[in-house]
């Protein structure tokens, strides 16, 4: 039996979920809670503890409790709230994906944040601390996975991760001082402490509802995109995590941090090290515009990767990239076009292959390290046609993810955390 357990609480869009591990990483016990079935608004706080409370529940009582060691929380990055001096909501969240309106609240932060700061952009969480600030009895602007946690321990600190994109700077370790041009008040953000470390025990109420013990730690978390990549298994630098989704997503972690604006490519700091991530506009989308699902699988089985077409395709569903080519006029590159839909396809998987080929080789050009190996999550990493013309552009191991969970991931983090 475990002599410690930890466990990851992750809040995504759609509900909650709750995995613990024993030391060794072995999934004890696994429990899962939708928002709507705690309230009709997905902004809702409220809903959101209310899932988070209930997956917790759930995966409380399938482990021996007394030997519950830390829990670590993540959130969506930029979903944030305002909240009172006893921690209470005075208005629904703002979505990582809800944008900011306010072009002249844009501009303010344009017009001071450094080129290399994720506080651009309307969805970012600084403009969301300038939407709130004003409202009555406002104590802090928090995120979600701050919220969260500070509803577990009385602590409502947030982590480098999920302050990122609200304008922290992760490599000074503070919150800087340009962030007070712009109009916002900095007296209302979070303390950030470095992801997992310890901030306190449970609540004694929290403890005594749950069955758990008083001690149980409470650790700065992190980011849901963190979470999932610290699932998958990757921890030295070298270590690569491709998403094969909609679009393609890559991120690497490092021993130094990355930024390249142009790219929309920043750093994550998380366990000593830094992830990281840039995202293409290529991907499975590209495929499903001239394919259904059950086509591809169809037609990949009559594909010989070991016989490469090379036709040098870009696919794109329409012209613009971001990464790793940041131009916003590149066009779609999908001809010639061969007359079998098979040889199509290829044509397409290698492309797309050697897009991640490039973006890999973009970090390592930004100053990254070498790739060591890629793990693969997404729809597309099922794919074993794909995988082989993969490893062939990659020409390095394709290792098979630990797991695929946030909720692992954060899981793991305690477990780092509480040990460090």
């Amino acid at each position: 039996m475990p002599t410690d357990i930890f466990v990851g609480l992750d809040i995504g869009t759609s509900g909650a979920r709750a995995i613990a591990i024993s030391k060794a990483g072995n999934v004890l016990a696994s429990g899962a809670s939708a928002m709507s079935d705690h309230s009709a608004d997905h902004r809702d706080p409220i809903g959101w503890l209310g899932a988070a409370k209930a997956a917790l529940h759930q995966v409380c009582v399938n482990f021996e409790r007394s030997k519950l060691r830390a829990i670590c929380v993540d959130g969506t990055s930029g979903t944030m709230i305002p909240i009172d001096a006893k921690g209470t909501p005075l208005a629904s969240g703002l979505m990582y994906n809800d944008p900011c309106t306010d072009k002249e609240m844009l501009a303010r932060i344009a017009d001071h944040a450094p080129a290399t700061s994720a506080a651009h952009g309307a969805t970012s969480g600084l403009a969301k601390l300038l939407r709130f600030q004003d409202l009555p009895d406002v104590a802090q602007v928090v995120h979600q996975a701050d919220w969260i946690a500070g509803n577990l321990c009385g602590i409502y600190a947030s982590d480098d991760n999920n302050a990122l994109k609200t304008g922290y700077d992760p490599v000074t370790g503070c919150w800087p001082d340009w962030i007070e041009k712009t109009g916002a008040r900095a007296s209302l953000l979070p303390i950030v402490y470095t992801p997992g470390t310890p901030l306190a025990p449970l609540c004694a109420e929290v403890a005594k509802t749950f069955g758990l013990p008083e001690a149980t730690q409470v650790l700065a978390g992190t980011t849901d995109g963190c979470a999932a990549f610290l699932a998958t298994g990757a921890a030295e630098p070298g270590d690569g995590v491709t998403s094969l989704g909609t679009t393609l997503v890559l991120k690497l972690l490092s021993d130094k941090p990355i930024f390249d604006p142009e790219s929309g490519l920043y750093s994550h700091h998380i366990m000593g090290l830094w992830l990281a991530g840039g995202a293409s506009n290529t991907g499975g989308g590209v495929l499903l515009e001239h394919f259904t699902s059950e086509q591809i699988d169809a037609l990949s089985g009559l594909i010989r990767p070991e016989n490469p077409l090379n036709l040098g395709y870009y696919p794109l569903c329409h012209p613009g990239e971001r990464f790793p080519i940041a131009d916003p006029h590149l066009p779609p590159r999908m001809t010639p076009r061969p007359a079998k839909d098979e040889d199509f396809l290829q044509a397409m998987l290698e492309g797309i292959a050697d897009v991640e080929a490039l973006g890999y080789q973009k970090l390592l050009d930004l100053g990254g390290p070498k790739l060591a190996s890629v793990r693969s999550v997404g729809g597309g990493a099922l794919n074993a046609t794909w995988t082989r013309i993969r490893e062939g552009k990659l020409s390095v191991p394709l290792i098979r993810p630990d797991n695929t969970q946030a909720a692992y991931g954060a899981a793991v983090l305690a477990r780092f955390g509480f040990s460090g």
